[in-house]
């Protein structure tokens, strides 16, 4: 038999009642530590298979401008400038170091060391700077993705040639610049500054970061507005009857559909009857914002319905009016809980999928968005359609992706938190 203490009374427990409740506290710590060991497996395969995307190899070449390839005619018209063969530059450079020409059987294998992008670095420094022209300077050029998971170690060198994407003759030569000091491992800001790109090594979470945080304006103008003005409205003004019933248990189902379901709302209102571009963030914005308002009005009215009525009929006792009361004394009392809420419900909006992908925010989308009319992509669509890619350099780059988007979810819940333990209130 064992014995608990109760008001000073010393009541006997059953043996078979201990064993129970010892067994409830191994049965609720084994459930936490096994929901711990799986987020921690989670967080370690995606940290693990995504921090090589955050450095990046390039390849060192000096690059001699020849002026007979940029600018024969010497005229630094920028329609000459813009039209130039860079890549080939590229290739005499890489020929001249590795002591080949351009008929080598191999020439094509050594030139695809090099990004097919990097023709574009030695443009922008020729328009930027056009005395360049006739001189020779390093440049540091993105190489290409095999080349770059070679040096990471994501390619198995000790299978034959025919069963991997990188030749003996490219593995020389890339040890030959190694051992010259002309690869480098940088930190890929590439990924921070450009948009999407069919190249993994020049592909970038820029623009849809933009188009990310475009749709979050978009759904935060549009759903903080009207979602607290309902749940002023039906907490503290409209009277309860069938009507206020319908509208509240509409607004709580509206809470647990399935998002997919705003998406589809979104491709016949919007984009079908409405004509509102398609993929661009002013949709997506009202998707998201559709889908945060039914949170957001549950959250404000329970905050205005945790603030004591002694706060109102004190208000009122005092000669202010019953929306003055509201608004001066009610609201800013309700005001922590209401944007932990709306911060909660946006950060759920921001790695939401399925409504982007039917209003087809995941179209190939190389630009960077400047307006929120503008064709753009999300950084979740970004996520599914970089894992939809088979080469080893884009599931790094969806693994750090999601990094990145679990940074943002982490920052703003962390902010929802504070806001609520910093102004938070007890009666």
């Amino acid at each position: 038999m064992s014995n608990i203490i109760k008001n000073d009374i010393l009541i006997p427990i059953s043996s078979k009642r201990a064993i129970k409740e010892r067994l409830f506290k191994i049965f609720g710590l084994s459930a936490i530590i096994f929901s711990l060991s799986m987020l921690l497996i989670l967080f370690t395969t995606i940290f693990s298979k995504g921090y090589s995307a955050f450095y990046q190899t390039r390849i060192k070449l000096d690059i001699n401008f020849n002026e007979k390839l940029i600018d024969p005619i010497g005229t630094r018209e920028i329609k000459t400038l813009t039209t130039a063969d860079y890549s080939k530059l590229i290739s005499q450079s890489l020929f001249k170091f590795l002591n080949i020409d351009k008929n080598h059987p191999k020439s094509s294998e050594i030139k695809s060391l090099i990004s097919f992008n990097s023709f574009l670095i030695l443009k922008d420094h020729v328009l930027s700077d056009p005395d360049i022209i006739g001189k020779t300077k390093k440049i540091n050029l993105i190489a290409s993705d095999d080349v770059d998971q070679m040096i990471k170690g994501n390619i198995n060198l000790n299978i034959s040639e025919e069963n991997r994407k990188i030749s003996d003759f490219q593995i020389e030569a890339i040890n030959k610049l190694k051992s010259n000091g002309y690869i480098l491992t940088v930190f890929n800001k590439t990924l921070f500054t450009k948009s999407d790109s069919r190249e993994p090594e020049s592909s970038g979470v820029l623009g849809a970061i933009i188009g990310s945080f475009y749709c979050l304006f978009v759904a935060v103008c549009i759903s903080v507005p009207i979602g607290v003005s309902a749940a002023i409205f039906l907490q503290e003004f409209a009277k309860k009857n069938k009507i206020t019933d319908f509208i509240e248990i509409n607004i709580n189902n509206l809470a647990a559909v399935p998002s997919i379901v705003f998406g589809l709302l979104g491709l016949y209102v919007f984009i079908n009857f409405f004509h509102l571009p398609r993929s661009s963030p002013i949709v997506g914005g009202l998707v998201l914002a559709l889908m945060s308002l039914p949170t957001i009005v549950i959250v404000t009215r329970a905050s205005l319905l945790a603030v004591p009525d002694t706060i109102r009929d004190g208000a009122v006792a005092l000669g202010a009016s019953k929306m003055q009361a509201i608004f001066n004394q009610v609201l800013p009392l309700a005001t922590p809980g209401i944007c932990t809420g709306v911060i909660i419900a946006l950060a759920r909006a921001l790695g939401e999928t399925a409504p982007l992908l039917m209003i087809g925010m995941i179209a190939f989308i190389p630009d960077t968005p400047i307006a929120i009319t503008d064709p753009a992509t999300a950084l979740p669509a970004q996520i599914y359609m970089w894992a939809d890619h088979p080469e080893r350099a884009f599931v790094e780059r969806t693994s750090a992706a999601i990094l990145i988007l679990l940074s943002f979810l982490i920052v703003m819940n962390a902010a929802a938190i504070y806001i609520r333990h910093k102004f938070e209130k007890n009666w």
